[in-house]
């Protein structure tokens, strides 16, 4: 038994964070630390809260370039007595990601893969790396990191540590604390070491030192020797228990792991710096069986009788969750794999070859049939169905977030575990208890396999009886989870949501032994204080609480109709799951472009969303005072792309580009805009009339005549890009030129001429007529000069927009009431039609009517034109999909077209472009646009071979394509490649567009010389354009006749 004397326990401290001065802080912190020190109004909103109930402001942010530059970051704040919080993806549901102290963000810079023992099968890492990028660089050695939660795509290894994180694989490997080596930790008062399993000869050699270090370990062993007893019978012997501090990993029969004891600790004890991980084969094959039963608790009896059979994942799912799904249109395809049931349970196998995984599952399903066990089955040994459905279960929070019809659901009691042979009983007693309560929407969900229940239940938290309630249940569940032997988070931490029940589940010893353990580390309770151990209040703090009361903006333009019309419920819609800091496109998605080349939370959805939660100022100590007119909204906003990946692949639907369209009409209303806006709003009109004038070509020399382009760019305040080629001829001039064809026996179409198809690239507009033509249809072209208002919609110059749209609508209304179709070509004037327009116009029936009646040329042609065989093409083709055609349309049908035509269509996993509109033509905004397209687009474009085919029907998209560095590659409508193999092209060709698609020409040197010796009248011409324009434009927006249609 140990001598040594142990620390007093540690209390909430009574000096406040209020105390400290923040001024000398943060100067200090900018003199002394090489990195980013972030104290803006900005940096601090977007870091005030994370996925869980709580808000609290921290003092400020420090983004260190490496780990020696953190040492010296908990330097300085000790030096001012400043709390420090560590913090990795942010994405902690119980608070432990937010307090009123310096955040540490390591998730920049500190995220490298130091080294691989491939032989020992260990890793060094940085704290910031994120798990996929870790498993990805770790992948060409047969090798990955065990636990995996949901949030693996953004979750960092630090913030893993210092969550015991586990998630569906833990079922193979355990948690985090059971896959560690060792870990280099920090201490606030600035002592540094290393730190794993000690036997008795290394822990007399550290004990015997008068150091730190050996102070610290001296007290560790007293601390396990005084609670010996009590640790090993107070802690739940069940696989989750994440719950309280790890003292066990002390005990002799765990080496006295101090590592070990110190993962979980959620940042209350010390600062992680490196950790040694130990690392697990990757399976090569792998197989996935789903059982349906009556009900949930029916599945989770069965639980038992499958652990025998060794599954790497076990994971369970109610009916409710399914239901929500359904509801949101979420998963589609993989739900309707699922077999008949009420609660399902999903088995997966893993081994290394496929005949070992299919043998396991049958031999599963062989020894449930004829038992009480035996379910409705599905067997599944194909990777896409398989990812299909762990896309269902990975999707839980999402799908049980803002639910339409129901209520709000929050956090609270998500991950309670206990002994997977009791879960059936605990679940049916939790289930009584939520009917107690009135809260039967709440689903349950999560991993049945080590008796760990995930949920989210409609707390009224609004009101002050709703949070009475909200704590009642929390005693109730907690005394309910203590009873089976159990643990109050069995992957989630404590924070400040359950650290107050930790007494019910643990005892006064215990506790004890935690506040000592805290005081060993951390006597100041300067790291992450009010956190486990004399924690905050669980009704404290809270994020959406009965004091806030935000303001509630009029005048909106947007309808906002899944929030009732109301922008506070829209900015509030975010949950914090993070899926927007995913660092890549997998799967298609495009979420978030500027995020995957900033890496940084403001420049996140889920940033910016806390930041226009801010900005409503509900809390009345804000860090953003300025509604409308912040300017710390404005640069967070300011590096969205308005690419509407958020609407499509964040799992509750933010909408950051409308958010951002709203925001921007007040932020400049009563205010001059910036040259910029005026240029590519406008654009639809200018282009125009260079067209209707016939001037392309004079444009063309003149904008790009040497030193000339710098003139026109600065003009128009733009950035320094190469300025897009006008037509020499629009295509509404070559339509109404010509006479139609084909026999049109399936009926008239209206073909959407919008101004970039019309007024640049033209000829994407003749091959869909032909291609259209030739399948039957009968093409009709508007004749007068019309728009769908994106541009301005972009900018954010909605009145506008509105009376360009309104003219439209009208314009197309007789069409559509004939239940004719409209064709659009380009994507992004498409998704106004099918998306912005009724939210623009939401009671107008003609709205209504014509974004019902809007397909896409692929659309078309797959889904509405039965009978017609496409031509034959054999070609290999790669695909960027334009963000709003993800978003808003969908790319099925024309991968389904390309596919009937024989072709080999690769959809790139490559996000956005980068141009996206206006954004990349706009000041400030190019570095982040080339960034986007060197990612993956441009970097597998160069890689092609020549015969391969680059679709791309966004006109952003090809034009990023074109200016960029793509071997001299350009990318194809698809209507394009269609009409080329109608022309009897079936085979590839070298660089096919060269032959399939028509450009406007550069103008060469001798044109622009011409044009620079003639640049005095050319400017005169343009500028007379210029004014027509203007004219017309306020014709376009202001004229209330009905207008033409050529046909």
């Amino acid at each position: 038994m140990s001598t040594t004397s142990l620390p007093e326990p540690v209390v909430r401290s009574a000096r406040s964070a209020a105390a400290v001065d923040v001024a000398a802080l943060e100067a200090a912190l900018r003199s002394r630390v090489d990195g980013e020190v972030r104290f803006d109004a900005g940096s601090r909103g977007a870091y005030s809260t994370d996925a869980s109930n709580f808000r609290q402001v921290p003092i400020g942010v420090v983004v260190p370039r490496s780990v020696d530059a953190a040492v010296e970051a908990v330097a300085v704040c000790r030096d001012h007595d400043a709390p420090v919080l560590s913090r990795g993806g942010g994405t902690s549901l119980a608070g432990e990601c937010c307090n009123t102290a310096v955040v540490l963000d390591f998730s920049k810079y500190c995220d490298r893969l130091l080294s691989v023992d491939v032989e020992q099968r260990t890793c060094v890492v940085e704290p910031g790396i994120v798990l996929d990028v870790l498993n990805r660089q770790l992948a060409e050695h047969g090798l990955r990191y065990g636990p995996e939660p949901a949030t693996h795509y953004n979750c960092t290894i630090g913030g893993m540590i210092g969550n015991n994180s586990c998630g569906a694989t833990a079922q193979r490997a355990g948690k985090v604390v059971d896959n560690l080596v060792r870990l280099e930790v920090l201490l606030y008062d600035g002592t540094r070491f290393w730190c794993g399993t000690t036997d008795d000869d290394e822990y007399a050699r550290i004990a015997a030192g008068t150091d730190r270090q050996a102070e610290v370990y001296r007290q560790l062993r007293a601390l396990r020797d005084t609670y010996l007893a009590q640790i090993r019978t107070r802690y739940p012997h069940i696989p989750r228990r994440v719950s309280g501090y790890n003292l066990d990993s002390l005990l002799p029969e765990h080496g006295f792991d101090v590592a070990g004891a110190l993962v979980g600790s959620e940042s209350t004890l010390v600062t992680v710096l490196r950790a040694e991980l130990t690392l697990i084969p990757v399976l090569a094959h792998r197989s996935l069986v789903v059982l349906g039963y009556p009900s949930v608790d029916k599945a989770a009896d069965a639980v038992p009788a499958i652990l025998p059979h060794r599954p790497i994942a076990l994971e369970g799912l109610d009916d409710k969750l399914i239901g929500f799904e359904r509801r949101k249109g979420m998963n589609s395809q993989a739900l309707d794999l699922l077999p008949d049931g009420s609660g399902w349970l999903m088995v997966q196998f893993g081994a290394d070859s496929q005949e070992e995984v299919n043998r396991a599952g049958h031999d599963l399903l062989e020894a449930l049939a004829g038992t009480e066990h035996e379910p409705q089955h599905q067997f599944f040994d194909d990777p896409d169905r398989e990812r299909e459905l762990w896309t269902v279960r990975e999707s839980g929070l999402g799908a049980t977030a803002h639910v339409p019809g129901a209520a709000e659901t929050w956090p609270g009691w998500e991950d309670s575990a206990v002994s997977p042979d009791r879960l059936g009983d605990y679940l049916r007693d939790l289930n009584a208890l939520y009917v107690e309560f009135g809260y039967t929407q709440a689903s349950v969900y999560g991993h049945f396999g080590q008796g760990c229940v995930h949920t989210r239940i409609p707390f009224a938290l609004r009101d002050e009886a709703g949070v009475h309630q909200y704590r009642r249940f929390l005693e109730r569940a907690a005394d309910l989870v203590v009873a089976y032997g159990g643990s109050f988070s069995g992957e989630h931490g404590d924070g400040q949501q359950r650290g107050e029940l930790l007494p019910r589940m643990f005892g006064d010893e215990i506790m004890r032994a935690f506040g000592q353990f805290k005081a060993v580390f951390d006597p100041g309770d300067r790291m992450n204080p009010g956190k486990v151990v004399a924690p905050h209040r669980l009704d404290e703090d809270l994020r959406i609480g009965p004091s806030w009361t935000p303001r509630e903006p009029a005048g909106l333009h947007f309808a906002y109709p899944r929030e009732g019309g109301s922008f506070v419920k829209a900015t509030n819609r975010c949950v914090g799951v993070g899926k927007c800091r995913q660092h890549a496109s997998d799967g298609g998605t495009v979420m978030c472009p500027s995020f995957q080349v900033l890496h940084e939370e403001e420049h996140a959805t889920r940033g910016r969303a806390r930041l226009l939660f801010e900005m409503l100022d509900g809390h009345g100590d804000g860090p953003v005072t300025d509604g409308w007119r912040s300017q710390e909204v404005f640069d967070a906003l300011d590096l969205c792309l308005s690419c509407k990946g958020c609407k499509k692949d964040c799992p509750v639907g933010v909408d950051m580009a409308t958010y951002k369209a709203e925001f921007l009409s007040h932020f400049w209303k009563g205010r001059l805009r910036p040259r910029s806006d005026y240029a590519m709003g406008y654009l639809p009109v200018l282009a125009g009339t260079v067209t209707r004038l016939r001037l392309g070509p004079v444009v063309n020399a003149l904008s790009h005549a040497p030193g000339l382009r710098r003139v026109a760019t600065a003009v128009a305040g733009v950035a320094d890009r190469e300025i897009p080629l006008f037509a020499a001829e629009s295509f509404q001039q070559w339509f109404s030129a010509r006479a139609p064809q084909g026999t049109g026996e399936r009926g008239t179409v209206l073909l959407w001429p919008d101004s970039f198809t019309n007024n640049f690239h033209p000829h994407v507009g003749r091959a869909a007529v032909e291609v259209l033509e030739s399948a039957g249809w009968r093409v009709v072209v508007p004749a007068e000069p019309v728009c769908c208002g994106l541009t301005w919609i972009s900018t954010g110059q909605l009145e506008v927009a509105k009376k360009v749209l309104g003219r439209t609508v009208r314009l197309l209304a007789d069409h559509v009431r004939g239940g004719g179709k409209v064709v659009g070509l380009e994507p992004s004037c498409t998704a106004v039609f099918r998306s912005d327009m009724s939210e623009l116009f939401p009671d107008d029936l003609d709205a209504r009517r014509l974004a019902g009646a809007v397909v896409t040329f692929g659309e078309l042609l797959a889904d509405h034109s039965p009978g017609w065989e496409p031509p034959q093409l054999a070609a290999d083709a790669m695909v960027q999909v334009h963000c709003h055609q993800h978003a808003v349309l969908g790319n099925g049908p024309d991968m389904e077209l390309m596919r009937r035509m024989g072709m080999r269509p690769d959809h790139l996993d490559s996000g956005c472009c980068g141009l996206a509109g206006n954004f990349g033509f706009q000041p400030g905004h190019l570095d982040v646009s080339r960034d986007c397209a060197e990612r993956v687009l441009m970097p597998a474009i160069r890689g092609a071979d020549d015969e391969t085919l680059v679709l791309a029907d966004g006109f952003s998209c090809r034009t990023q394509i074109h200016q960029m560095d793509g071997n001299g590659r350009e990318g194809l409508h698809l209507a394009e490649v269609v009409r080329a193999a109608l022309a009897g092209n079936d085979s590839p060709i070298r660089r096919p567009e060269k032959a399939w698609a028509q450009r406007p020409v550069e103008p060469g040197p001798l044109r622009s010389a011409a044009a620079l010796a003639g640049a005095g009248a050319g400017a005169a011409v343009l500028l007379a354009a210029a004014g027509v324009g203007i004219r017309a434009a306020g014709r376009a927006v202001l004229r209330r006749s009905a207008g033409r249609i050529r046909r």
